[in-house]
């Protein structure tokens, strides 16, 4: 995310692969207060790291409307500090992958260079 104030929903739908409606039921659910200007929804970059926390406790972690509004409420931090490492271990996961793709096409040079 760059250094906006506010995203519009479709900014926010696209920055995390959610829908419109999807947006509109957890902002409902769990009661986020998204600033409206002439019924358009705003987000600040902290709604957005509150809606990825409620997309980690949904998707990832399993957990359902009720049990991810507790967890939020008893302990955010902890949640954004789970969610993050999630998505390093991703990255890295992606990154491995890509690499065992290349090993298995034999795209990569075969010259080693070792210190």
């Amino acid at each position: 995310m760059n250094d906006k104030l506010y995203y519009k929903i479709s900014e926010v739908s696209a920055i995390l692969g959610e829908s419109y409606a999807t947006l509109r039921f957890w902002q409902k659910h769990f009661k986020l207060n998204i600033h409206t200007v002439n019924n358009i929804r705003y987000y600040t970059a902290k709604d957005i790291e509150t809606l990825k926390n409620i997309q980690y406790l949904r998707r990832d972690a399993g957990y359902k409307v009720k049990g991810a509004k507790q967890k939020l409420v008893n302990d955010e931090r902890k949640t954004t500090s789970r969610r993050s490492i999630a998505e390093r271990l991703m990255a890295i996961r992606s990154e491995l992958l890509a690499i065992r793709r290349e090993l298995n096409t034999g795209s990569f040079s075969e010259t080693v260079i070792v210190d």
